[in-house]
């Protein structure tokens, strides 16, 4: 949830490549094409960003120029069919060629942009993860998801946890596959990240690893970032989030295709002109957060205002009162709640976030995971640095009508939050490696 982005036709040439011979079969995680070489990033190069930035404090300096690799790999749907996605692998080089490393799994935050992949050196989620893992020694394979950039999937399953956690851990499978193919060699241990959308995806991946894969995935620690584990929870708040104009439709219309139990029309849920075209907005070919807005395609200003343009008011009164609501219950099946992680993890947010509240998600979920004793999840509330940082004279701006309140809370969530958290994950991750 932040500012963050047919299966065709493969020649047989390129089949000999991913699959190793004439005949073989896809499977999952299979490499559908030659890992591409992007481009490498010195030390010198990533140094220089991070101190013009100022995110070197956090980041550290460069121990490792980074090699930025595209994946293209198979992968399941929502209901285990043939798909595809694709995505980065970022690898040490330079000082730190040859070294073993271990292999970090990150999983985006919320895209609306649908063309948009994380296989660009340019990407400033990418950066991070070059400057924050890969330049210190960490190997990093980083989905696109179901629906995005090279994956021929029909639509992105939104918030839909069995999908994102597939898509995952078939991303660990060919980031695997592409360091044997390229002789990176890595030491066998698997760390899982990622940040909004993507900490509800690797917590949901962390779950279905420890379930399934224990012994083809060595998971030895797991960092959630500022996710929405408590999808049901948030159904029942009678004010909107910040971002709700993108989130929520995004969220309803992905789940109407996967379970097709939302509602029986589009027009039962949403209000005109959007229920004319909001079933196929979202991820968009051409259009991101900014002009999506001002296209007129999703509504700007107050989150409670956009919500009541958006949607009808008895679709909203029924899933905030009704604990038989279709869309409540399909919320539940996407709790991350009532599990035992077995691996070290770590929970992140900050108290601020108007986006993904700690006190709906974060909070709920590690009071769940206490009420069962489990000591190996923690939590960390970054929300002093932040202040700290970003804040009017060290504190969070209280005039809710000032420039400083519009700009401290817009960019809370997609900006000031995420260094903070990824800078802790790295610090649970070095105690792993």
């Amino acid at each position: 949830m932040t500012k963050r982005l047919g299966l065709a036709a493969i020649s047989a040439a390129v089949l000999l490549v991913a699959c190793g011979g004439g005949g073989d079969s896809v499977n999952r995680g299979d490499l559908l094409e030659a890992p591409q070489d992007l481009a490498t990033m010195t030390a010198a190069q990533i140094d220089a960003s991070t101190a013009q930035s100022g995110l070197q404090p956090l980041t550290g300096k460069a121990q490792c120029d980074v090699r930025v690799v595209a994946l293209h790999y198979s992968t399941v749907g929502v209901n285990s069919e043939d798909a595809d996605a694709s995505g980065v692998f970022l690898v040490p080089a330079g000082a730190c060629a040859g070294a073993s490393a271990p292999l970090v799994a990150y999983a985006k935050g919320t895209d609306v942009q649908k063309p948009r992949t994380l296989a660009n050196p340019s990407d400033p989620e990418t950066f991070a993860l070059v400057s924050m893992y890969a330049a210190q020694g960490y190997a990093v394979v980083a989905t696109d998801y179901l629906g995005y950039a090279k994956s021929s999937y029909g639509y992105h399953p939104y918030l839909h946890a069995d999908s994102e956690a597939s898509s995952i851990v078939d991303s660990i499978r060919a980031a695997r596959k592409a360091a044997a193919q390229e002789s990176v060699p890595l030491s066998g241990k698997v760390m899982l990240t990622g940040y909004s959308q993507g900490g509800h995806s690797s917590m949901a991946a962390q779950r279905a690893i420890e379930r399934d894969e224990p012994s083809e995935i060595n998971l030895v620690g797991a960092a959630h970032l500022a996710g929405p584990y408590n999808l049901s929870g948030s159904f029942k708040l009678t004010n909107a989030i910040a971002g709700y104009q993108f989130f929520v439709p995004f969220l309803v219309t992905a789940w109407q295709k996967v379970y097709g139990n939302v509602y029986s029309s589009v027009t039962q849920a949403f209000k005109p002109p959007y229920s004319d075209y909001i079933e196929n907005l979202l991820p968009s070919p051409t259009l991101n957060f900014t002009t999506l807005v001002t296209s007129g395609k999703l509504p700007g200003g107050d989150p409670n205002a956009a919500r009541d343009a958006i949607f009808q008011p008895a679709f909203i009164q029924d899933v905030q009162s009704n604990n038989s609501n279709p869309l409540y219950l399909d919320a539940k099946k996407n709790d991350l709640l009532g599990w035992n992680p077995k691996a070290r993890t770590l929970l992140c947010g900050g108290a601020g976030d108007p986006t993904v509240p700690p006190a709906v998600h974060m909070n709920i979920a590690q009071a769940d995971f206490n009420s069962r004793g489990l000591a190996n999840v923690t939590s960390v509330d970054v929300d002093p640095s932040i202040q700290a940082t970003f804040g009017v004279n060290g504190a969070a701006p209280t005039d809710p009508t000032s420039a400083a309140f519009a700009t401290y809370f817009g960019n809370y969530h997609g900006t000031y939050e995420p260094p903070f958290c990824d800078a802790q994950a790295r610090a649970l991750f070095n105690t792993l490696r």
